[in-house]
């Protein structure tokens, strides 16, 4: 089970003219990185799309002084080594791990890839006997080093006022779409439907035990049923809303939480102790959901409470007077 372990050479053993190849093969993989970058934003943040095209122009022509630099001292031919083959060398992730992420969290990957570079040519400098090959991996390494300084200057050239604005209005819409508005949907659902049968138990029992057992299992089946059908319903390609695994895993926990609320006050075996707490959950979540519609879906703050408390009081009564009865 070592054995890929032990066929990986340690980058003390590589020779000058494989730490040219690695680097080569680096550079190029990284233009290949930041060009998927710029056409993952480039629909929705044309202007961040055009600074990861100049940061692949740059490695390009970080690959292309490399390739000289190599002929000159070792000719056209090229040996394959690449990151896997070294051990203890800076990896980069697969590029479907960064397909969903935010424009903040690709332009930090970025950051660190860029650290992580900078740090591999000031190793490989020190380690080089060849005056020419040294200036330029420490040349190279002061440029990785200030290529953030490198992307702020593209992202001044690129994005301006205005763009800036735009691209994040975008990436508020998105995380309005993504996570808010299934989230805010499972809470709605998880505390008002599951407000029914929680204190239809409730009344009708006087058991806080049974009532818990009620609450429990209407919370957590509602939020895995909740959840699975906000992940099957759109896969975000058209509508826009972002990946149906986000927007699921959104529904189904705030689904579960939204009716664990006013359920897990039944753990205290007294019976009204335990319904006055509930209530006050209740009254908290509703007020919540009221700030939540108002805070990201601009609607007003009366209307949503009225809307929001006027509902989970009739789902409450039908469940008092069904309990009752």
């Amino acid at each position: 089970m070592f054995r890929p372990l032990s066929q990986r050479r340690r980058f003390s053993d590589l020779s000058e003219q494989e730490v040219l190849a690695l680097a080569i093969s680096s550079e190029e993989d990284d233009a290949r990185i930041y060009r998927t970058y710029a056409e993952r934003l480039r629909a929705d943040y044309p202007a961040s799309a055009r600074v990861f095209d100049g940061m692949a122009e740059e490695e390009d022509e970080h690959r292309r002084r490399l390739i000289e630099a190599h002929e000159a001292r070792f000719g056209t031919l090229i040996p394959l080594i690449r990151r896997e083959h070294v051990a203890g060398y800076y990896a980069r992730r697969p590029v479907w791990l960064v397909e969903n992420l935010s424009l903040e969290r690709i332009r930090a990957e970025a950051e660190r890839m860029e650290r992580d570079a900078a740090s591999f040519y000031t190793h490989a400098a020190k380690a080089s006997t060849d005056t020419a090959t040294r200036q330029l991996l420490g040349d190279l390494a002061a440029a990785e080093a200030g290529h953030e300084a490198s992307a702020a200057g593209l992202s001044d050239a690129h994005l301006g006022d205005g763009a800036r604005e735009e691209e994040a209005a975008t990436a508020h819409r998105q995380f309005v779409l993504t996570w808010v508005q299934p989230g805010l949907a499972g809470l709605m659902d998880g505390s008002v439907s599951t407000l029914a049968p929680i204190f239809a138990t409730a009344f009708a029992t006087h058991d806080p035990h049974t009532t818990f057992l009620v609450g429990l299992a209407a919370s957590v089946g509602a939020g895995i049923s909740m959840g699975f059908t906000e992940a099957a319903s759109d896969d975000g390609q058209i509508s826009g809303r972002g990946s149906p695994i986000k927007r699921g895993l959104a529904t189904g926990i705030m689904t579960t939480l939204g009716g664990l609320g006013h359920a897990l006050p039944y753990l205290i075996p007294h019976f009204w102790t335990a319904t006055i707490i509930a209530l006050i959950v209740v009254f908290v979540e509703l007020w919540a959901i009221a700030w939540i519609q108002n805070r990201y879906m601009q609607t007003p703050f009366l209307r949503a409470a009225f809307q929001v408390v006027l509902g989970g009081a009739l789902v409450f009564a039908a469940g008092a007077l069904i309990g009752a009865g």
